[in-house]
């Protein structure tokens, strides 16, 4: 909690007002340092420009690090141009390497502001970063906007409905389960509500839906999808936010994962790029799989079929890569 003697007491993670910021400062806040970090770096992404070219007027290096990244990387990642623009009139530098080797003015070339810096000859992106933009632009579009909290999914690549309930060794759910379920889920046993899975066909695989649970996202779930492919789940908590994880070729590879969520200090190009592009958790699942769904309809339903899952354990040690 921040101190009483800091001038930054009562500051959370709305840094728009001017005029209370620029009044902190002058009393004596530090511009360099707050509780929850680096001012300049909370308010690239939760301020407004004012308060940004403010504090970037008071602090020692514009180009400051935190947690591996500048305050002009958080911004453009979190798609805040103004700010972006107000940083850079400060100083900063859009083409100082970051994360992945990507610099910040290289990255904005693959999102919605393509034109934000002025770009230093032999800059940009190869024809793949590039078709992977393209691609990001028309999988959000397709889509589109719906409501998906509480959910869980996984997105299999290489393989059709049919081919992913014979794998879980599924059966057709019953349909007055279905309805029943589909009506009002809270009111139906968790237990048995777990094992019922919608799963639909799409285009460069198929897509297994729980719209009230977390079970596509189960390892043991994940794990028999993955054979000789790769699958990728998510369970959408409403407690504690966005839950990823990931299997390949019947093993576990990835788990605590926040897809939709911005680049990790440790990720690779590859993951930088697609945690840039896909700020949607489904969208980002659906493209770390390479799924090409031309709607939402293998989400938020009516999948192709309903199906039960067998009573087994889903959640073994066996299942995770060693």
């Amino acid at each position: 909690m921040t101190a009483e003697g800091d001038h930054w007491a009562g500051v959370g993670w709305d840094w728009k007002d001017y005029r209370d910021i620029r009044r902190r400062l002058d009393e004596g806040a530090d511009p360099e340092k707050w509780s929850g970090g680096r001012p300049l770096h909370r308010a690239a992404v939760f301020g407004s420009p004012e308060v940004v070219a403010e504090l970037a007027r008071r602090v020692t290096d514009v180009d400051a690090l935190e947690n591996g990244v500048t305050a002009l990387w958080e911004a453009v990642v979190s798609r805040k141009p103004d700010n972006a623009r107000a940083l850079v009139a400060a100083g900063a530098d859009p083409w100082l390497p970051s994360i992945g080797g990507w610099s910040p003015g290289r990255l904005s070339l693959a999102g919605p502001t393509p034109d934000l810096f002025t770009v230093p000859a032999g800059v940009g992106l190869t024809d793949r970063e590039r078709a992977a933009a393209q691609e990001a632009v028309r999988l959000l579009a397709a889509l589109g906007e719906f409501h998906y909290e509480g959910m869980g999914m996984a997105c299999v690549a290489g393989i059709d409905a049919d081919e992913a309930v014979r794998r879980l060794e599924a059966t057709p759910a019953p349909t007055e389960v279905i309805d029943e379920l589909l009506e009002d889920w809270y009111a139906y046993d968790g237990d048995d509500s777990l094992r019922m899975l919608g799963v639909t066909s799409v285009p460069g695989g198929c897509v297994v839906t729980q719209p009230w649970g977390y079970a596509p996202k189960m390892p043991g779930v994940l794990t028999r999808l993955s054979v000789e492919t790769v699958c990728y789940g998510l369970y959408a908590n409403a407690k504690s936010g966005n839950q990823g994880g990931f299997a390949r070729n019947g093993r576990i590879e990835g788990w605590d994962l926040h897809p939709g969520g911005a680049p990790d200090e440790n990720d690779t190009s590859e993951e930088v790029l697609r945690s840039y592009l896909y700020y949607n958790p489904v969208a980002y699942c659906c493209a770390f799989t390479g799924l090409r769904l031309t709607d939402a309809r293998a989400v938020v339903g009516p999948p192709d079929m309903w199906v039960e899952l067998p009573d087994r354990d889903y959640w073994s040690h066996r299942y995770w890569q060693r």
